[in-house]
């Protein structure tokens, strides 16, 4: 039987979760009828439960485990690290933050080996929590351990003593706290990993935290997403607005609504210049160094679905988020198409009713603090990729830009410019980026008016930000690349 966890990986979304249940149960040598029967059942177990058809097995076997457990008793998963940020599973989270307590969440940063099962190779968690003897989710001192090791254990007794590391410490760093890092654990004179404690988040909300290598980058990247700057080695945070991109802007329909089964509207055909619905439908490391991007595709309206069209279309944009996005090959975070475009598989449209603010969003979502913010938001179960799932775009932390005044609109259109044409390099190496350095300092010294000292402090950010595992993937670096400031 292949790993129960197949769709999780990326957050799965397309097709319908009855079909996908039905999936799961293929190649087990039963009849299509009993395949249905399974998945029915499956279907009524999942009903008031925390499972969810298109997180996989994996979240029904939490649901079971659940069941089964008694008040104070102690649960522990090992589960797809898309659990942690996943949409689909964020009845899993609400599950934990209603009915548990003592919760840690263990991971692995290094970017092979990620996974703690024999039976897969993608990141896994493993998540620890007592089962509340009361319910209710008030009690404000509630938190939850993140724990990052370097490396899989590899023999028992390495795994203990790591686990001791783990049971001994005390007063361990806040995620609030500021860019000071974790909790160091060590064996003997071994840096295994860190530990760092947070708030418990609200209902529902993403584990965040996982995988990350070094927490000042998650301590930084928290503290931005609550509109504070606050760098690695600042002694004070500066203020920066920042929202949820919900309410700043609106994010296009997924790509299964454009072309595919009924009622999506169009078919989906060659580019052409005089296209009269073009669009940017999938990824081309080749074509996307620079900011602006020409559509790869065009679509065009099936016969008897005109109006359907015509709704579609009003969703196309300029700003298109790269919702799949390969650190090592790629470097846009964002792309802009000079038409406006629909978006596709790769790139879902963004859209502000001010078309000013697309080159504000355009410049500071390539930008380190951009890139920052994606890092964070994204599920980084793959290694050297962030994924945001159309249904989670809403919540990814980008510049308040309608806070930004006239005279700031126009800074950024006039770096946007200057940009446009400009060609960028992956975005692992986005430290060693003589483009992307310059970008850096127009976006923070011109467009927001921070000095010199803040932005060498974002290009060391940078630094750190291209050390983590989850975003190199293993990936080596150009012979020769050091910071560029």
């Amino acid at each position: 039987m292949n790993p129960p966890f197949t769709k999780a990986g990326s957050d799965w979304e397309g097709e319908s979760r009855s079909d996908d249940t039905i999936k799961q149960f293929r190649g087990l040598g039963t009849s299509p009828e009993t395949q249905k029967e399974m998945a029915a059942r499956q279907k009524e177990f999942a009903k008031g439960t925390c499972a969810h058809g298109y997180a996989g097995l994996g979240s029904y076997f939490a649901a079971l485990a659940d069941r089964k457990l008694k008040k104070g008793g102690v649960l522990a998963l090992v589960l797809p690290l898309s659990s942690a940020s996943g949409a689909s599973w964020e009845k899993f989270r609400k599950l934990f933050a209603d009915h548990y307590d003592e919760l840690e969440v263990l991971s692995i940063t290094q970017s092979k080996d990620v996974c703690f099962s024999s039976d897969t190779d993608m990141a896994e968690a493993l998540i620890i929590a007592r089962k509340r003897e009361q319910n209710g989710t008030g009690a404000s001192e509630r938190k939850i351990d993140f724990i990052s090791i370097k490396e899989r254990p590899k023999k028992f007794e390495h795994a203990s003593e790591t686990a001791k590391r783990i049971l001994a410490a005390r007063n361990t760093r806040k995620l609030g706290d500021g860019p000071f890092g974790g909790t160091p654990l060590k064996v003997g004179e071994d840096l295994v990993g860190e530990i760092l404690t947070a708030h418990a988040p609200q209902i529902g909300e993403a584990w965040a935290c996982v995988r990350i290598k070094d927490f000042s980058l998650a301590q930084t990247a928290y503290a931005l997403s609550k509109s504070k700057l606050w760098l690695p080695g600042a002694a004070n945070a500066e203020d920066l607005s920042t929202a949820p991109l919900n309410l700043v802007g609106e994010r296009g329909i997924y790509s299964v609504n454009i072309v595919g089964a009924p009622p999506a509207p169009f078919e989906k055909i060659g580019p052409s210049p005089t296209a009269t619905y073009p669009c940017l439908w999938s990824h081309n490391a080749q074509e996307e160094k620079r900011m602006v991007c020409l559509p790869d595709c065009q679509v065009r309206a099936i016969r008897g679905r005109e109006d359907r069209a015509n709704d579609v279309w009003k969703t196309a944009s300029r700003c298109h988020l790269n919702r799949d996005f390969g650190f090592g090959s790629q470097p846009l975070a964002v792309a802009f198409t000079e038409r406006k475009t629909l978006g596709g598989r790769a790139w879902p449209n963004i859209q502000f009713q001010d078309e000013k603010l697309d080159y504000a969003f355009t410049v500071w979502g390539n930008s380190t603090l951009g890139l920052l913010l994606y890092w964070w938001h994204a599920n980084r179960q793959q290694p050297g990729r962030g994924i945001i799932t159309i249904s989670n775009v809403k919540n990814l932390p980008i510049l308040s830009l309608r806070d930004l005044s006239a005279e700031q609109l126009k800074t950024a259109r006039q770096i946007f410019d200057d940009f446009s044409q400009r060609e960028f390099q992956p975005a692992y190496i986005a430290d060693a980026d003589p483009v992307r350095a310059l970008l850096d300092k127009r976006v923070v010294c011109d467009l927001l008016g921070f000095g010199n000292t803040i932005y060498q402090g974002v290009r060391e950010l940078a630094s750190k930000w291209c050390a983590e595992p989850s975003v190199h993937g293993g990936k080596k670096r150009p012979a020769g690349a050091k910071l560029a400031i």
